[in-house]
């Protein structure tokens, strides 16, 4: 028999032997790679912080090397990964400051007037039962069961805001152990970021000693779109979001709405979750003016409606930059399908991955539509070559 056969044949044999151990014995496997994966918890998130700070970390880097002199070009990259520490620091001490103790004023007087807010949802229920003639509905009493639903609720996130969260972190094993891996996690993204280019030079040269040169260019290719293309959304989000939310603060201030500081944060965490977060913003929003005036619930929708418009047509694209190039149908595709399998980690990151799926079948299409000569419309001079 030919050896080349032969060892087809084997690699197949081998390849169908440990496909069916695998479907067989599924739930031992996706409990290995559980123990696996958490393993490399405290590198793979070292990873994502070092990745997510990239992009700052050049900028500075850029900065030190034209300011500093030649001889010390060398600390221009960790004095740059300092900075950009710094700064997420910096804001994140602002942040927890200055909404943390607004976030926990909102909730207090919440909590106080939930009788009165609930009371004002039955009058409203009631009307539009009477409007519409649903007697099956008259007697139902909505005021007692949401009033002690949400303060129940409020009363157990407010007491984590201030007085369970700093016990539980000085008495729970499982939070000590988090925090290590935190700590773990951050000296690992500290190496990563400082040392990005070495690394990534280390990468490829792997990846072009291991690989045919071949398979090489075009892993190198594809790995150099994802992350770019994570790299843009991430930083697209985070931006959008902050806009977002400062803007929502800004207007709910002027046009004197109800508990601007919660709504706004609640609408600028939101606005990560791309297409859902909008929607999932304006519904928790509406839900909680309604309770304290509907006509105010309206008018807030109708603000914030005209908010993601001027925010989404006008300043996102000067500030973040143009879209990834997916189309609409397909990040909601991506959102749906993502949402489906891996929760809300997958809605954040199943766009990403589909424009970068969408991105590599489009120039592989036009490449071979190109080389067929049957694709009159297609600019073969614009497919970028491998590697």
């Amino acid at each position: 028999m030919d050896k080349k056969l032969f060892r087809g044949l084997l690699l197949l044999i081998t390849y169908s032997v440990v496909l069916v151990a695998v479907i067989v014995k599924l739930d031992a496997v996706m409990g290995w790679l559980g123990g696996v994966a958490g393993a490399f918890q405290p590198l793979i998130i070292g990873g994502v912080i070092a990745f997510i700070l990239d992009r700052p970390c050049n900028f500075f880097a850029r900065l030190y090397e034209r300011a500093l002199p030649a001889k010390a070009g060398a600390v221009a990259r960790p004095l740059a990964a300092a900075t950009a520490y710094l700064i997420v620091a910096v804001a994140i001490s602002l942040l927890v400051a200055l909404v943390v103790p607004e976030l926990t004023h909102s909730i207090e007087m919440f909590i106080n007037n939930i009788s009165i807010y609930a009371a004002n949802f039955q009058e409203l229920f009631d009307w539009v039962v009477s409007k519409l003639e649903l007697e099956q509905l008259a007697d139902l009493d909505l005021s007692t069961g949401i009033s002690d639903s949400l303060k129940g609720l409020l009363t157990g996130a407010l007491d984590a805001l201030t007085n369970t969260l700093p016990h539980v972190i000085g008495m729970t094993s499982v939070v000590v152990s988090g925090v290590v891996t935190g700590v773990i996690s951050l000296v690992f993204s500290i190496y990563m970021l400082s040392g990005a280019p070495r690394l990534t030079a280390q990468c490829r040269r792997l990846v072009q000693a291991y690989l045919p040169k071949g398979v090489a260019d075009r892993v190198l290719t594809v790995a150099r779109l994802t992350a770019d293309t994570f790299s843009k959304y991430v930083n697209g989000q985070v931006v959008e979001a902050c806009i977002l939310g400062g803007l929502c603060f800004i207007g709910m201030c002027i046009f004197r709405f109800d508990y601007a500081p919660l709504i706004s944060v609640a609408v600028g965490v939101f606005a990560l979750i791309p297409i859902a977060g909008a929607y999932l913003g304006a519904v928790l929003a509406v839900l909680l003016l309604v309770m304290i005036d509907p006509l105010e619930a309206l008018w807030f929708l109708v603000f914030l409606v005209a908010l993601q418009q001027l925010e989404g047509n006008l300043i996102y694209p000067r500030v973040v930059g143009t879209s990834m190039g997916l189309p609409g149908i397909w990040v909601l595709a991506a959102v749906t399908v993502g949402g489906s399998l891996l929760g809300l980690v997958g809605m954040v990151v199943s766009v990403p991955l589909a424009a970068v799926v969408y991105t590599l079948l489009k120039q592989d299409l036009r490449a071979r539509l190109c080389a067929q000569g049957g694709d009159a419309g297609a600019s073969c001079q614009e497919i970028p070559p491998e590697g």
